[in-house]
């Protein structure tokens, strides 16, 4: 498996709360989330990203960076 494929976004179910602030992913609590932060890039193309990030830490001790995009949710490793 190539290292490239490991960062490859994937779909991920989120539950958010009404701030769409994650509150569980995969059906896992989120204890906290240790920090928050918003990509803008390719404002020029005719497909911008605009990507709001969250690393968050699970209920089980795991620690997940997901993201929000065009109202989908995805996991990402960093």
């Amino acid at each position: 498996m190539s290292a490239a494929l490991l960062y490859v976004p994937r779909p991920v179910d989120v539950r958010a709360d009404a701030d769409g602030r994650p509150v569980a992913v995969r059906g896992i609590a989120v204890e906290a989330i240790r920090e928050e932060w918003l990509i803008e890039d390719r404002w020029w193309a005719a497909d911008p990203i605009s990507r709001l990030y969250f690393e968050v830490v699970l209920a089980d001790g795991r620690c997940e960076v997901v993201f929000r995009e065009r109202g989908r949710w995805f996991a990402q490793r960093a």
